[in-house]
């Protein structure tokens, strides 16, 4: 920032001081009470096995994803389950890890209450949508599905925004050795999910704006 003394000469001020993101001197070993500290930087920071785990602001057809996947399940929340809410980008404690799904299907009442963090137990649906790179598809695909799964979130939604037929849709309810797929659709086809309420869409109103 700059000011403009009295007598007409600019005066560059030095930049203020970033305060460090993550504390001094670790680069590993964090807790979840370590994450709930961090500062807000409008980027999403996961904890995943002790580590910090930087994600920047998604592309704008992930983001529109997001939020078509939202709009239908809470048509179908609302018709069904109005004590389930549908909301984007949230907090969720898994054991040791905090996770930010992309979707997820919580209690009306947590949302009211402005929780912070939900526990997995309160949560009733995941969903993920995909974004390029390896980092990002491992994440997708190896990381975060088992956690959901052992801290018993009971269905899990993952969505391809890449490729042919988009978007596509992979649907799994927890089995006793973790997730199960149920439902493969593409474009055109029909998703149909019995929990955690019943709802049905083609995935091409995902990207609808």
């Amino acid at each position: 920032m700059s000011a403009l003394p009295s007598e007409g000469r600019l005066v560059a001020h030095p930049a203020p001081r970033r305060t460090p993101l993550f504390p001094a001197g670790r680069v590993t070993g964090y807790t979840v009470d370590d994450w709930l500290k961090l500062p807000e930087t409008g980027e999403r920071i996961e904890l995943i096995d002790g580590n910090f785990s930087v994600s920047p602001v998604p592309m704008g057809s992930h983001a529109l994803c997001a939020g078509g996947l939202r709009a239908v399940l809470t048509a179908a929340a609302r018709a069904a389950k109005p004590d389930l809410v549908v909301v984007e980008t949230v907090n969720v404690q898994t054991g040791d890890d905090g996770l930010i799904p992309d979707v997820a299907v919580v209690p009306r009442d947590l949302v009211m209450a402005r929780t912070v963090v939900f526990p997995a137990s309160d949560v009733a649906a995941v969903a993920e949508i995909v974004s390029p790179g390896l980092g990002n598809r491992r994440r997708d695909y190896e990381i975060k599905p088992p956690k959901y799964a052992k801290a018993g979130i009971g269905v899990f939604i993952r969505v391809e925004i890449e490729g042919a037929d988009i978007p596509r849709v992979e649907v799994f309810q927890l089995g006793p050795d973790g997730y199960e797929m149920t439902g493969q659709t593409k474009a055109g086809e029909l998703v149909t999910l019995t929990e955690p309420f019943p709802a049905s869409f083609d995935p091409a109103e995902l990207l609808e704006a």
